[in-house]
């Protein structure tokens, strides 16, 4: 991902037919079966989890810091360790660290800190993965128009590769290339670009296992055109493991990012809902009916949600969290090894914490049991309003709720809470007092615990309608005066005045969190970016529609000229 800032051995040949017989076709939901036993899927199945060192080797620049984050150290590499992961992908793009043609030499300092890394992790007894990474946009993509030049380059890039790595354990592999793309020319056609990556996929692995020692049966990753899981690309993936069929020490690659409008908060879809639910079903049976079930594994080689390009809070916390449960969930069950795309803002890199410890618990128990969710995380008075009961759908997942705390105070069931089946019910004489304070905003947190599964937070809060005043800037430097009064912000809306959405991706009046808008509860203000603005139209008033959590909706009209940003609330 581009981001700066997803051999049986059978006794009897009735034996083989009948299982043939009962795999799923490619394509086709199913649900979880046992795969084919073979040396490569246990090899996989000890990789989970995984966790990618993104935009360190990989960064594009000067050195591995071009990108913002600090030197790797030894002590990061033992703290993911001790995280509980049991493999590491470490992106590396060589493309400003090779010399000329014709030998196109790797600085062997570089090369050395590569190995170094590698080395790190590799006393920690976590599995490596190490590619060619964003070389596949900068200079991979021109294949077309500099076939040779191109092809020349990453064979000895990988014969390089190959000769450092060939002595070192076989828990270190392959990956050929991130995201192969072809664009270069202006390329759209589908069946050249997989003519070219074919092409890369069989060089690669003839240039590896030709090359001695412990390389010949190493594990080699072949990815997907863009990585991406659509059969179409799948299916020819798996033309290139048939061509292949004699090697079975291969895994296959895809990324995964969830549902778009989900995954960056766009077209209105802020929940983690059935169409992104099924997004993540289809996907991955999919991509186990294709590969796994036939006897190939597959390494899902990064995953995430795109919105933490943005920002962390792009995607609501109990949205974000249901959404990482289930998927965890659902690749344990199709058998595939995740591995958490992680550009530094998952994991500190200089104090090794977690940014989010609620996601990183959600990802870590789903190694082993599926966990506790409710229907939200958010319970919201309005103030001035009669407090009613809450009353909470949770979803267990076969646990048993053990408590329900309030600022880490017991309530005591069937007084303070109570439970019928999987529905619980805060009464209002609780909720009262846990707001007496009448203060807007949070007012407590209510904690529940399960038995085998991370807490779940309740945030209880209190609000009244929002307030938005007038404003002047700039393209460049616009923002809407906000009082948020205990609220917060779920979506915006873009439209012009005259008709049809307004700003980019105009097939949607909702339009991207954090990309075209972005809340700034400290500061009380809402962000216009230049993303947005610049795509207006002079003088042609676009009326936005504010959409809180609460339900509560604003509207706001702003009026662009030239640089010029104009904007006032509509009564």
């Amino acid at each position: 991902m581009f981001k700066r800032r997803f051999k049986p051995a059978f006794a009897m040949l009735l034996a083989a037919v009948l299982l043939i017989a009962l795999l799923p076709a490619a394509g086709t939901a199913s649900a979880a079966v046992n795969p084919p036993k073979s040396k490569m899927q246990t090899y996989v199945d000890r990789m989970q989890p995984g966790w990618n060192l993104g935009n360190s080797l990989d960064a594009v620049g000067e050195d591995e810091t071009a990108w913002g984050n600090p030197r790797v150290t030894r002590e990061l590499i033992k703290q993911i360790s001790r995280q509980g992961f049991n493999s590491i992908r470490i992106p590396v793009t060589w493309d400003n660290h090779i010399g000329p043609a014709p030998d196109y030499k790797i600085d062997p300092a570089y090369l050395d800190r590569v190995a170094e890394v590698v080395d790190w992790a590799r006393k920690e007894n976590l599995y490596v993965l190490i590619n060619v990474h964003h070389d596949s946009w900068l200079w991979i993509s021109h294949m077309e128009s500099k076939h040779d030049e191109t092809l020349a380059r990453y064979n000895a890039i990988w014969k390089q590769i190959a000769e450092h790595f060939k002595n070192e354990s076989d828990k270190l592999s392959f990956e050929s290339v991130n995201e192969p793309r072809f664009s270069d020319g202006g390329t759209t056609d589908e069946a050249l670009a997989q003519e070219m990556l074919d092409e890369l996929n069989l060089s690669f692995h003839e240039i590896v296992r030709n090359s001695g020692g412990k390389n010949a049966t190493r594990p080699l990753v072949l990815s997907t055109l863009e990585s991406s899981p659509t059969q179409e690309r799948m299916d020819e993936l798996y033309k290139t493991f048939e061509q292949l069929k004699d090697d079975k020490n291969l895994i296959a690659t895809v990324h995964y990012y969830g549902y778009w409008p989900f995954s960056v908060n766009i077209a209105g879809t802020t929940t983690f809902d059935e169409t992104t639910k099924n997004d993540i079903v289809t996907t991955f049976d999919n991509v186990y009916n294709t590969f796994t079930a036939r006897g190939i594994p597959v390494i899902v080689g990064e995953y995430g949600l795109l919105g933490f390009d943005q920002g962390l809070d792009v995607i609501e916390q109990g949205e974000k969290l249901k959404f990482f449960e289930f998927l965890t969930y659902y690749l344990q069950e199709k058998h595939l090894t995740g591995m958490w795309w992680d550009n530094g803002q998952h994991f500190s890199r200089t104090q090794y914490e977690w940014s989010d410890p609620e996601l990183y618990e959600m990802i870590r128990s789903g190694q082993k049991q599926r966990s506790a969710v409710a229907e939200s995380d958010l319970i919201q008075l309005r103030e001035g309003e009669a407090v009613t009961d809450a009353v909470i759908q949770l979803q267990l997942n076969g646990n048993k709720l053990t408590s329900l705390k309030a600022d880490g105070n017991r309530l005591v069931r069937n007084k303070e809470y109570s439970l019928n089946g999987e529905t619980l019910t805060i009464p209002a004489s609780t909720l009262e007092r846990l707001t007496a304070s009448g203060e807007l905003g949070i007012n407590s947190v209510l904690t529940a615990g399960f038995t085998k599964a991370p807490d779940w937070n309740f945030y209880l809060s209190v609000h009244k309608t929002p307030v938005l005043d007038a404003a002047n800037g700039t393209t460049a430097d616009f923002a809407i005066p906000a009082t948020f009064n205990g609220d917060k912000l779920a979506t915006m809306e873009a439209v012009y005045v005259s008709g049809g959405s307004a700003g980019p991706n105009d097939w949607t009046s909702f339009k991207e969190f954090g990309r075209t808008f972005s809340p700034d509860y400290e500061n009380n203000k809402i962000v216009l970016t230049p993303t947005l603005l610049d795509t207006l139209r002079d003088n042609d008033p676009v009326t936005l529609t504010f959409h809180f959590w609460s339900g509560d909706k604003l509207t706001y009209t702003i009026t662009k000229n030239g640089t010029s940003v104009s904007g006032q609330p509509v009564q």
